[in-house]
């Protein structure tokens, strides 16, 4: 607590020597250069320029180059005006949306079609916003909102009139009733949109490849509900996708098939399930491989089973480590195209600047050049001494965040990992029971590790903060916990300090997580309101509360109690609540 405190008063005192130096360099600049006209750069129209990036970008995505494709849609927005260029903003970050969804990036995937909402209106091709709400839809799908993804799908529908894009919308509904086991719902829209009459021969390729996703998700739906029709779905599927040299169709009819056999003629499901699994290695599907290799363990025995057991594991693990240590490579693109951004504006104001310094030096007297001087030393000396100080307490952070990472670690998934590794070398697991078993621990694994991941994430500080918390708070709501929201959305989120609202989320998210591990709630509500100038939260859950005595101990809620205090915040417990728990605090906005 006292570092925190020390190091808020450095990071004050910086920011006070900051302000000074600058209102004496204006004083000085003003008092010399009166008579200094500014040169206005001219304004260039991008408008050519933006189409021939963005045709080059069309043709990467379309050849499956995402890497590419992702750099040219992110160049064009470098020279795009939103304003000015609804339709090229707009496009351009919603194929770098899909692109990040289709790399398992949700989230960022989410906040670059935040940014398209307010131009959506402004658009001058319906398209667009179709393209924004499906790619928006199938994020909720793949992160299991699905009454929002059944939400943004039924928007999609009211901006098209293309037939193959309805017929496409409507399948991605009854996706979601599919993976929400709502089978006749499911089947009722598939029926009439894997018949032959439905395709566009304008259009055929696109049309096929609709109507055999269409087939193959309705012969899961009567899969599931044990009907024979199922194994003939899949195989017309398989037709339809060999015939168009369609990899990714062709890997999931043979999965599914996999599974039908499992349950009909277990001596064929090996075949298929390996035939999906191979495609997946081959055009690299490391997330949907996670999925092949557990129904390769459901199929295999014996030497076999242990194999794809390890393998499982091994994969869960890489993809959690590439996570966490590798560089993002779209990130990276990003980066470097706005170093580029930044870097063709200085070169845009070098020959007006240059020409200002030579009116500045004619101007310049000796008075101001002892003034700066004099301060410039006073500065160089103080900052030296000042980042030194604060490197060295940087260092001690980061090297503490490490620990308590490295902690969490070896504390949740070291035990887990190691039990699932002897489980699956000591136990007979051509028992199903051990399968189950072994399955089970696994999923456990994966599940701790992404939430390490979440918890541990950048926290975005903007506009889109507010989203950012309701999706955090999501995260916790599960079926037999209903979390209730009030005022969220009527604070000023943009009124209040950076800091202040990165410390907010963290105490936000260890109450829930604290009451998901200790209360036994099925009811939460978290109330936030501004009253002269403060920010008021109020937090109960019907849990089974806690007592003065322990709850420090017990719940571990000493962190929330220190983030209030760091930022000059008030707590309080109700430690006698016979209804659960009980909290609010409230600080300066």
């Amino acid at each position: 607590m006292k570092n925190i405190n020390r190091f808020l008063k450095k990071t004050a005192i910086k920011y006070f020597l900051l302000k000074i130096t600058i209102v004496l360099l204006i004083i000085s600049s003003v008092h010399s250069c009166r008579r200094e006209n500014h040169i206005k750069p001219e304004e260039k129209n991008h408008t050519a320029e933006i189409k021939k990036i963005m045709d080059t970008a069309d043709l990467l995505f379309d050849t499956n180059k995402r890497d590419s494709a992702y750099k040219y849609f992110n160049k064009a927005l470098t020279i795009t005006e939103p304003t000015k260029n609804p339709d090229e903003y707009v496009y351009s970050l919603a194929c770098m949306a899909e692109m990040l969804q289709l790399e398992g990036d949700y989230i960022k995937s989410e906040y670059l079609l935040t940014k398209t909402m307010p131009y959506l209106n402004k658009t001058t091709r319906p398209r667009f916003k179709w393209y924004v709400y499906t790619v928006m839809a199938n994020n909720y799908h793949n992160t299991y909102d699905f009454k929002n993804a059944v939400l943004y799908h039924k928007k999609a529908l009211l901006h098209t009139i293309s037939i193959l894009k309805k017929n496409q919308t409507l399948s991605n509904i009854a996706g979601v009733y599919k993976d929400q086991e709502k089978y006749d719902e499911a089947i009722k829209i598939y029926l009439p949109l894997v018949e032959k009459k439905h395709i566009d021969k304008t259009n055929l390729d696109f049309s096929n490849r609709n109507r055999a996703i269409a087939l193959n998700n309705l012969g899961y739906c009567y899969y599931k509900t044990n009907n024979p029709k199922a194994l003939q779905c899949f195989e017309e599927s398989l037709k339809i996708n060999l015939q168009l040299n369609d990899r990714e169709g062709v890997m999931f009819n043979h999965r599914f098939i996999s599974l039908y056999y499992l349950k009909n003629n277990p001596k064929l499901a090996p075949k298929h399930a390996e035939l999906a699994y191979e495609i997946s290695c081959e055009d690299k599907f490391p997330t949907k491989r996670i999925n092949f290799l557990s129904v390769l363990i459901q199929c295999s025995t014996g030497k076999d089973l242990k194999k794809y057991a390890l393998e499982y594991i091994h994969l869960t693990d890489s993809i959690k480590e590439v996570r966490l240590k590798a560089k993002n490579p779209f990130a990276q693109i990003k980066y470097d195209s706005e170093l580029d951004k930044a870097e063709n504006l200085q070169l845009k104001t070098l020959h007006s600047e240059n020409q200002l310094q030579l009116e500045r030096q004619k101007n310049r007297n000796i008075i101001s050049y002892i003034i700066i001087f004099c301060i410039l030393i006073f500065i160089s000396l103080l900052s030296f001494h000042l980042i030194m100080k604060g490197r060295k307490e940087k260092n001690e952070a980061i090297y503490n965040s490490e620990i308590r990472i490295s902690e969490k670690l070896k504390s949740e998934l070291s035990n887990n990992i190691y039990e699932a590794i002897s489980f699956a070398k000591s136990e007979n697991l051509e028992k199903s029971e051990n399968k189950e078993q072994l399955l089970n621990n696994l999923e456990i694994i994966y599940s701790r590790t992404r939430n390490i991941s979440k918890e541990n994430s950048y926290i975005i500080t903007d506009e889109n903060y507010v989203f950012i918390l309701k999706e955090m708070i999501a995260g916790f709501k599960t079926e037999n916990v209903n979390i209730l929201l009030n005022g969220l959305d009527t604070i000023a989120w943009n009124d209040i300090d950076k800091n202040k609202k990165i410390i907010l989320y963290r105490i936000i998210q260890e109450l829930f997580a604290n009451m998901k591990t200790h209360s036994e709630a099925t009811l939460a509500s978290i109330t936030f309101k501004i009253n002269n100038k403060n920010l008021f939260v109020n937090y109960t859950d019907n849990g089974v509360g806690i007592t003065k005595n322990t709850f420090i101990s017990k719940n571990g809620l000493q962190n929330v109690e220190s983030r209030i205090k760091a930022i000059n915040g008030t707590i309080n417990f109700d430690t006698y609540s016979q209804s659960g728990f009980k909290l609010s605090f409230s600080f300066s906005i």
